[in-house]
Order: structure tokens, then sequence, then C-alpha cells
């Protein structure tokens, strides 16, 4: 894939130093955590930790040392995590965050085979088949998405957030467009994700300078949804994820399709796609039970069915 800079050219990010637990069940607030074991011959298990707690995958990327830069299979391992995610019934919710001070430095390039001769469509095909899909792994999972941002998010890292259906950041992270600092186009959907975010001549000013953007300026552009001192985060991805996981999961599915097309669609087709999507919904249990409970004047029970 077109290069997200490695690590060493990313500055780093100014919260504290030394290892940041992850946001996830480590730490279980009651319930049960389902800790997946490592693979022993699969050491990419231990770069992408991942447990499930209460109805939510918590995936933590921790490659600390690297700034969570993602190499090819690392960035192989979050998708078919985000896959599974999409087809356990079980799993409610989806927390993305990461160790140490960076949250994601892009990919990382150093360890990939030397490509030789360069035949024309090669890097397109790798662009499709990387960084593309990582970012569409994000979009397309049926389960709501939350980024909890513990630091440096540059170049792919910062799309693979931004992709992310609820963004929380840490007092300390930063966002960057790191690409035209290397004379690179942005890849990773990014050209694609800021516009619809921020506008087109705040996506452009991001793209063509390159600089920074704290947090804080961050939420006010709109890149993210809430910014949290650093030793709050893992407790609001907690309570965040897990309102999502006691929702109405498939219409929360349907939901973020719903939004995700919208900006793709004119009028009718938003239109013919909502009521598609009422209907189908209307199929559910939970559905069901949100009707029941309003007539009943009590609180829903959602199972995610």
């Amino acid at each position: 894939m077109t290069p997200s800079p490695s690590p060493a050219s990313v500055p780093p990010a100014d919260g504290p130093a030394g290892r940041v637990e992850p946001a996830g069940p480590g730490r279980p607030a009651g319930g049960t955590a389902r800790v997946d074991p490592p693979d022993r011959a699969d050491p990419v298990d231990s770069l992408i930790l991942h447990a499930t707690d209460n109805g939510v995958s918590w995936i933590t990327l921790n490659r600390p040392e690297a700034m969570n830069a993602l190499t090819r299979e690392q960035r192989e391992h979050l998708i078919a995590r985000l896959a599974e995610a999409s087809a356990d019934p079980d799993v409610r919710a989806v927390v993305l965050t990461a160790t140490g001070r960076g949250f994601c430095a892009g990919a990382d390039l150093r360890g990939s085979p030397s490509s030789g001769e360069r035949v024309a469509g090669d890097v397109a095909r790798m662009i499709r088949d990387g960084a593309q899909r990582l970012i569409a792994a994000v979009l397309d999972c049926e389960k709501p998405v939350i980024a909890a941002v513990n630091g440096t998010a540059a170049g792919l890292g910062a799309h693979l957030a931004l992709a992310c259906d609820l963004v929380l950041a840490a007092e300390s992270a930063s966002f960057i467009e790191v690409f035209v600092r290397r004379g690179l186009v942005p890849d990773g959907g990014g050209a694609y994700l800021l516009p619809r975010l921020i506008g087109p001549q705040r996506a452009k000013e991001l793209m063509f300078f390159g600089d920074a953007v704290p947090a804080a300026e961050a939420a006010r552009l709109g890149l993210v949804n809430r910014v949290v001192p650093d030793r709050e985060l893992a407790k609001t991805a907690r309570e965040w994820a897990q309102r999502l996981a006691a929702g109405p999961t498939r219409a929360l599915a349907l939901t973020k399709q719903l939004v995700n097309a919208s900006l793709d669609a004119d009028r009718a087709a938003a239109f013919a796609a909502e009521a598609t999507a009422q209907e189908i919904n209307m199929t559910t249990a939970d559905a069901q039970e949100g009707v029941a409970s309003f007539v009943q004047r009590r609180h829903p029970a959602y199972r995610g069915r």
C-alpha cells in the first residue's frame, strides 16, 4: 500500500510516557470477559489483542514501540477481527484502541519484501487490497465501532479512527494527514472520509499542509465526538460501548448502513433505503420488544436479535 509513514517520521504524542493499558476487559466492570488464548503459531496475536466482555469486542493494537504502525499481517488480522464481530451474534459493539503513546502511525512497510520491477497497476492493486480493505472493514462492520484514540493517529492510522462510527480522543491525542510531508497522495479512504466529516475546504487544508491537529481542535472541527482526559479514556469507552451493546443491535446496524449510504445517494434512493431498512427491522425480536415496552411503559430489554 502507499505508505502512511513509519513511526520514526511521526512526532510522538504529548501524553504520558510508558504503557497505556487497553481500554478493554482487562478490568471488567461486572459480567464475564472472554479473552482469546494466543495462538503460539501466530505472533500477530500478541500485536493485536482481543477479548470479548459483556457483548463488546475489544480490539487493541499492541505494538507501542512502533507507535502501533500496522504491518500487512496485522492489517489482515484486524480485518478478520472486524469480520468476526459482524458475524458473531454475541458481539453487539466493537472498541478499537491501542497501547502506548500512539494510536496508529499508519502503515509500516519496513518489513515488506522488495517489489522489484514495478508494473503499471501494481500500486493501485496494493491500495485496493490493503488500506482500502481495512477502512471498508470498519465502515461495513455490522456492529457499531468506537475508536478510543489514545495518542497520535497519523496517515492510515488517522483514517482508521475516522472510519469508526464514534470517535473518543484522549486530550493527548492528535491527528495528522501526514502524506503530503512525504510527497504522497492520501490513501486509506482519506479523500472520501474527510470531506464528509468536515467539508472539502477544511479537508484540503489538513491534507495540503499535513499539520498535526490536537484533540481539542479535532473536536471543534467535527473529526471526533468527544475529548476526555487521558485517564478517563478507558472508562468513557467502556460506558459508551456498554450502552451500544445494550441497544437493538440490528436496528443500529441498519441505521449505520443508512447514514453511510446517504452520503452518496440522492433523496429518492435514501428514502427507498430507509423504508426497506424499516421493513427488515420490524421482523426482529428487538423491534417487537421496543414497541411492546413503549405500550407497557417499561424499559426495553434488547437481546440483539
